[in-house]
């Protein structure tokens, strides 16, 4: 049995999917949210990388190459802000944070 690109195709669903109840079930911790939209990424990215393989195209693989290193600015710059707010409001609670309302 080899794999297909519907096998990559139902892996990057089911971890996409994973990601989308973790940012609605859990609403205040602002870690897990960060953490689960990296993971939609990476599930977004799995599915370039498999299109690309299958089709015998590099340009999905630069286009991942290039997510992920957005995916990585937006990792620091969010976790940089996380501890600034923890510094200064002793809480990651996301409805704790209501001041940054504009």
């Amino acid at each position: 049995m080899s794999l297909t690109v519907g096998h990559f195709l139902a892996l990057g669903a089911a971890l996409f999917a994973l990601s989308v109840v973790g940012v609605f079930l859990n609403r205040k911790n602002l870690i897990v949210l960060l953490m689960a939209i990296e993971l939609m990424l990476l599930a977004v990215n799995m599915n370039f990388v498999a299109f690309s393989h299958y089709l015998g195209d590099m340009h999905g693989q630069v286009f991942v190459f290039f997510i992920l290193t957005v995916a990585a600015a937006e990792s620091a710059i969010g976790l940089a802000i996380l501890v600034l707010l923890f510094r200064n409001k002793s809480s990651i609670n996301v409805d704790e944070l209501n001041e940054l309302k504009g």
